[in-house]
């Protein structure tokens, strides 16, 4: 079962943002729920809500396309918590470099807490 687990894993076209992230494992990671929501891109954010029909927009309410990315590196609501932003061709490797940094992962989850606390103020006009 592992071994198709990671087969799957490792041919299917979907989740390739994440792709470069831990094999499938049945070793337990330490990863809170902040960080789930984050690397999985699945959560209060704009541009997966509107995906799946829950929100009418894509934009975050500062203008911005509401993806994690725009949330931890550009959005003028979470400045006190941004990253530098990586290179278009980057991506990948700076999302490896953040998952295994203890000081990124709690900036992560301080913005995941404030969007979900305030989701009100990233709702575009």
């Amino acid at each position: 079962m592992f071994e198709e687990g990671q087969t799957s894993w490792k041919n299917d076209v979907t989740g390739r943002k994440i792709y470069n992230m831990p094999s499938v494992s049945l070793r337990p990671t330490n990863w809170i729920r902040e960080d789930v929501i984050f690397f999985s891109q699945h959560g209060p954010f704009p541009a997966h809500l509107k995906r799946f029909q829950l929100s009418d927009s894509y934009y975050c309410s500062c203008g911005g396309i509401g993806t994690a990315l725009h949330f931890v590196t550009e959005c003028i609501y979470t400045v006190s918590w941004h990253m530098r932003k990586p290179g278009p061709n980057f991506e990948q490797e700076w999302l490896k470099r953040v998952a295994n940094s203890l000081v990124s992962r709690q900036k992560i989850c301080g913005i995941i807490k404030f969007i979900s606390e305030n989701r009100d103020l990233f709702r575009p006009p």
